[in-house]
């Protein structure tokens, strides 16, 4: 099995784990990177649609590494798919230690968001996304 690395390019977000964050096991809490992926997620489907992109399903989230406080965490997103007003966003979780230079996918999953009008209507999307190098994980590539 090959071993994952970090997709190409800049992150759509990216932050440090707090304390703050952990579950009572001493690592971070997964709910918070969940929350963090559905904020990137939410960030390129919005800079892709124009619009408000609100997460209407998430699916297909792993968990495969710890993240501590401390840990710098990259969250990378692309659109891997589009509907007439939804898109499908990929994102990846990399972890890398405060203090080296080694990384870590730690979660990867889907969500799906709906571009959404003044209105408050579902919006037609006019653009076509970009491929992204998450497309071929997501396919079984990993």
């Amino acid at each position: 099995m090959v071993e994952p690395v970090p997709p190409a390019g800049e992150p759509a977000i990216r932050a440090t784990a707090m304390s703050a964050d952990n579950n009572p096991y001493g690592t971070i809490f997964v709910g918070w990177l969940m929350g963090q992926m559905a904020l990137a997620a939410g960030s390129v489907a919005s800079r892709h649609s124009g619009a408000r992109a609100p997460v209407v399903a998430a699916d297909g989230f792993a968990f495969t590494a710890p993240v501590v406080a401390g840990d710098e965490v990259s969250f990378h997103a692309a659109i891997v798919g589009t509907g007439r007003s939804s898109m499908t966003v990929a994102v990846e979780v990399w972890r890398r230690d405060r203090h080296g230079e080694g990384t870590t996918r730690a979660a990867r999953g889907t969500f799906v968001l709906v571009a959404m009008g003044e209105d408050g209507a579902p919006k037609a999307l006019n653009t076509t996304p970009t491929t992204s190098d998450i497309k071929p994980l997501l396919e079984g590539n990993l």
